[in-house]
């Protein structure tokens, strides 16, 4: 004897599934990059946790780079852009705010990856622009610099962190490269790389958080004294 047929349920006593919207579909995105990094972020595996087909999603975002850039501005919530409201240095206050959003990217090392090539978008990521914009006008930079000095500042601290934080995933591995680097340079042939030799120690000298913040400086120094083409 067979077991009873299972009742079969209308489509229309089901739950409704939530529907769609950009800004759901953004969220739900930063979540799982949250858990699971940047790398698992796929619009196949987005639509799963959405429970629709991949098609639906490019109803919200043009593509996967869109929906990068939508998160990595989300990301950038969390940058302390309050020193552009502070009284102090200039410079001083432009360092903290490129150091924080450094520290953001560096916390999210597959972020800083995809930050390297990809744009961010969304308010957060406006806000930190007009941040610098207002400290840097504030410093006196003629307003053509200031506009190419965001750009700079902001390329030097997304490859920094993802150099750093891309090491920093797996244990060790930042000393590791440090170690061979320090050997590499220590070793060369004084004959063949003279000033290499010489300068070995200049070259491995300073700490992260010094090198960043020299650099910071070189760029507004040297931004403030070269006229754009």
């Amino acid at each position: 004897m067979t077991g009873a047929r299972a009742t079969p349920v209308s489509r229309r006593d089901r739950p409704a599934k939530p529907a769609l919207t950009r800004e759901g579909v953004i969220a739900t995105a930063t979540a799982l990059v949250r858990e699971e990094g940047a790398g698992r972020l796929t619009m196949r595996r987005l639509a799963q946790r959405l429970d629709t087909g991949p098609a639906s999603l490019y109803v919200y975002v043009r593509d996967t780079a869109e929906l990068q850039a939508a998160v990595l501005g989300e990301f950038l919530g969390a940058v302390d852009l309050t020193p552009a409201a502070t009284a102090g240095e200039w410079t001083g206050r432009v360092r903290r705010i490129v150091d924080s959003y450094t520290g953001v990217l560096l916390a999210h090392p597959s972020l800083a990856r995809v930050a390297v090539v990809t744009r961010p978008s969304g308010p957060h990521y406006l806000a930190l622009i007009e941040s610098l914009l207002v400290v840097l006008g504030e410093g006196g930079m003629p307003d053509d610099r200031a506009a190419w000095t965001v750009d700079l500042l902001l390329l030097v601290a997304t490859a920094s962190a993802a150099e750093h934080g891309t090491r920093r995933e797996e244990d060790g591995a930042e000393e590791a490269a440090d170690d061979a680097l320090a050997e590499s340079l220590r070793g060369a042939p004084a004959d063949r790389y003279p000033r290499l030799a010489a300068l070995a120690g200049e070259l491995l000298s300073g700490e992260g958080p010094d090198r960043a913040g020299w650099f910071v400086d070189l760029v507004l120094v040297g931004a403030a004294g070269t006229p754009r083409p």
